[in-house]
């Protein structure tokens, strides 16, 4: 039951879509606390109010944006899958079991790190740069947020 429960968290904080708008203040993301609430009510719109984007800046940022979402979601997917598997494994894990996957963990990391780093070029070119490294700034917090909420569910490999 506690395996079952640990993957349906993994898998909801990782691939679940925010559906109500965000509260509080955006310029206060140190409160880690106060974004989680904010991220799991409505990601888009709390990124929206902390940059603060004009209109012709915001055309630019949302297709970049929605782009770099669907590449972390599929190394959410990848992460998931492989975390899936070590919930399901009642036995102790052979060596070879093991090296997959952390082979499959660092894979959708550098999944992640490829779409961070394309991002990262768009956007400068895209936004003021200031606007551009407070956004990512930004999601490196949200980021952090919803790994620690994925780390603190999963059980330690033994």
């Amino acid at each position: 039951m506690k395996k079952a429960l640990a993957a349906l968290v993994f898998a909801v904080a990782a691939l679940a879509a925010p559906a109500a708008l965000a509260e509080g203040s955006p310029a206060d993301v140190t409160d880690m606390q106060a974004l989680r609430t904010a991220i799991k009510a409505d990601k888009k719109a709390y990124v929206a109010s902390a940059l603060n984007l004009t209109d012709a800046e915001a055309k630019k940022f949302w297709s970049l944006y929605d782009a770099y979402q669907r590449d972390v979601d599929m190394a959410n997917r990848q992460r998931s899958r492989a975390v899936e598997q070590l919930i399901g494994f009642d036995r102790p894990l052979s060596d070879e079991f093991a090296r997959n996957l952390a082979k499959e963990l660092i894979a959708a990391d550098e999944i992640e790190v490829r779409a961070r780093r394309a991002l990262q070029n768009k956007l400068m070119r895209a936004l003021p740069p200031k606007k551009a490294a407070r956004y990512l700034h930004l999601e490196a917090k949200i980021r952090a947020v919803q790994a620690y909420d994925i780390a603190a569910a999963i059980p330690l490999v033994k």
